[in-house]
Parts: C-alpha cells; structure tokens; sequence
C-alpha cells in the first residue's frame, strides 16, 4: 500500500481589518506569513486583488511541491445562491467569492467560516485537544462561532452552525446590520462595544480606552462594563444551555481582556442552567494566527 502523498499546506485568514496567510510545508511546519490591511473601503474587486497577491507571494515558497488552499471569511456560502452571506465585511455578501477566487487563481479552495476555521485550529492544536466537543468562539470586530465534533467542523445544513454572535439576547438592543436588535455581536464583540459606548456616551473611545477606564474606576466606564459582563454571562450561558460542549476556547483580541474569565464567568454561572458551571471556559493557545492555521488545515 503506498503512502498518502504529502502536500504542502497554505491557509488565507480574511478578516474585516488585516488578512493573513501562512505556508505550512508537509510536516506541518509553517516557513512563511504574511499580513497585510483588508482595507474594505477599496471594496470587492480591491479584496480579491490583495487575496490573490498574497497567495502567490507564499506559493512561490512551495517550490513545484503540491499545494493546497484554503480560506477563512467571515460569512458563509449559501446553499441556494452559491454567494455568500453573513458577512459582517458587507462588501462581500451576495458574490461569487469562492468561484471568483478560483477563477483568478486557476485552481480549487476550500472557502470556510472564520470562526470554524479558529475552531479547527483550536480543537486539532490548540486548548481544545483531545476534547469531543469544542466550541471556538470569536469576540473581536465581530462576533462568531464554531462547532468541531470529533475533529471535524460542523455547519449544517444551512451553513450557519456556531453563528453564536447572532442570536438575539436584548430586543431592545441596538439595531445589528443583519436586521435584527440586540444580537450578541451588537453588545459584545469590539466594534459592538465601542458603537454602543459612542451611542450610549457621545464618546469614541477604544476599547483599550474604555477598559482602561474601568479599572481606574471611572465610574461611566464601569457602569458600562458591568452591563458588558452581564450581556457575556448571557449569552455563553444560553450556548452552554444549548450544546453543553466539552470545553468553549475564546479567541479574537476581546479574549485578552482578563476579566472576562473573573467577573465575565460569574456571570456565566449565574445565568446557566445548572448549578455548576463544569465547562472549561479558556482563552485560546494558537493566539491570532488560529484562523490561518485552520484554513491551511481545510485545504484543498
């Protein structure tokens, strides 16, 4: 029997402010990246541009060893158009993404959520190895979901598996670019914090800026928080009440704010339909490179 070929691997991480790309080689080691601004404003055709610039700046790299590719983008395919939809990157939805990007390109991809593609990561390599059930979730410029069950991301039949940041937790909440009020993303991704401080205060404010603020004991900044924390608690605790997964690994640069597993967990144990909280509620290992790692591990 002869031995499964060996390709090198390239993932493409397309986020709403940078997009980032690595090349692993085929022991999985990864021997380039590179990142550059998204830069939304130039809109479709400038995106699709810069995708494809960098992908053949790190295949040059492969040499003439097979290659496979896969991207990361906010949204997802629809089964009935073939565009995609549910981007918070709004210049995207309603385009042939995937077929356009083949076309440029000259060869196949696998085009997969984001937030998958940091679950895969996570679960395969990262906090979650060695669980069954691992839900990643994304808390930066939006705020999404992914759900890996035995190794394997899973989507549904609709594609919109894990798309934890819009559920509706606040009817009366602010008005979400998909229609909705008060989803999760509104009320606690990075850019939902700073447009619902900027609103609420009539202040732009980072949200470096407005956590910095809370822990000098600016009292406007912890009203806020407090409201932030509770809004947190809610919602993972509706996600725990639903799936009960092995473990949830938190990623995108909101992870990073420590208090979020002090005061944002108390929350969660308040509010989750139990009286304990035993899921491990953990930042994640692979830090931000964990989109592009698990596009590459999509490939094809």
């Amino acid at each position: 029997m002869s031995r499964a070929k060996k390709n090198w691997r390239l993932g493409i991480d397309l986020g709403g402010t940078k997009i980032e790309g690595a090349l692993l080689d085929p022991a999985g080691r990864v021997v380039c990246r590179k990142r550059m601004a998204t830069r939304q404003q130039g809109g479709y055709e400038s995106i699709l541009k810069r995708i494809t610039g960098l992908y053949r700046a790190l295949a040059r790299h492969a040499g003439h060893g097979s290659l496979t590719l896969g991207i990361g983008t906010p949204g997802a395919i629809s089964n009935v158009t073939g565009r995609l939809k549910n981007s918070n990157t709004q210049c995207l939805n309603g385009r042939f993404l995937k077929e356009d990007l083949m076309r440029l390109l000259g060869r196949p991809l696998r085009l997969e959520n984001d937030a998958n593609c940091f679950a895969l990561a996570e679960a395969r390599l990262g906090a979650g190895r060695g669980k069954r059930m691992v839900f990643g979730v994304i808390m930066g410029t939006g705020c999404g979901g992914g759900l890996v069950l035995d190794g394997t991301v899973w989507t549904g039949p609709q594609a919109i598996a894990g798309e934890w940041g819009h559920m509706a937790i606040d009817p009366r909440g602010p008005r979400c670019y998909c229609g909705a009020r008060g989803c999760i993303e509104t009320l606690i991704s990075g850019g939902g914090v700073e447009a619902r401080y900027q609103a609420l205060h009539k202040c732009r404010q980072t949200l470096r800026q407005i956590v910095t603020a809370y822990r000098s004991g600016n009292f406007q900044a912890e009203k806020f928080m407090k409201q932030f924390f509770k809004d947190f608690g809610r919602s993972l605790a509706n996600l725990i009440n639903v799936l009960d997964p092995d473990i949830v690994v938190l990623g995108g640069g909101v992870s990073n704010m420590a208090e979020l597993y002090e005061q944002g967990l108390a929350q969660v144990r308040r509010q989750i339909f139990s009286d304990t909280l035993q899921t491990p509620v953990v930042r994640h290992q692979l830090g931000d490179s964990a989109g592009v790692l698990g596009a590459a591990l999509m490939g094809v």
